[in-house]
């Protein structure tokens, strides 16, 4: 995680050197989520808490389809504006690593619920986990 944190911020002191997009690229919502995981994920295993563990598998989808709105709306506005590339490919990178991050967290979780519960959760789908 600490070597994905370094890279946002090498691409986040390029892009503040940069004009903003055209469009308003909401990057902090998704940064937020993965923050609250990462948090939760540290909360949960110094408390041993699988409930808490089990919510963070329910976050990861979210960051997912978050990182997917990100991706769709940069490729829109690179084939609407060629200028834009640039800027746009390390908005992308940087929501990439974010959602890295966030499956690092659930990771983590994952190894919380075996610690507490004795249970694998990993490779199943999040209505067999619950």
């Amino acid at each position: 995680m600490g070597d994905l944190a370094v890279h946002i911020a090498e691409r986040s002191l390029y892009l503040m050197t940069q004009p903003p997009l055209p469009e308003n690229i909401n990057i902090g919502d998704l940064g937020n989520l993965v923050e609250s995981m990462v948090l939760s994920c540290l909360d949960a295993f110094v408390k041993r808490d699988a409930q808490v563990a089990r919510n963070i598998l329910e976050s990861d989808n979210a960051v997912d389809r978050c990182r997917n709105v990100i991706q769709r709306q940069l490729i829109e506005l690179m084939q609407k504006d060629a200028a834009t590339v640039p800027r746009a490919v390390e908005y992308l990178v940087v929501a990439r690593k974010l959602e890295r991050i966030g499956d690092h967290a659930t990771n983590i979780a994952e190894d919380v619920i075996f610690l507490a519960q004795g249970v694998d959760v990993r490779h199943r789908t999040t209505a067999e986990v619950a």
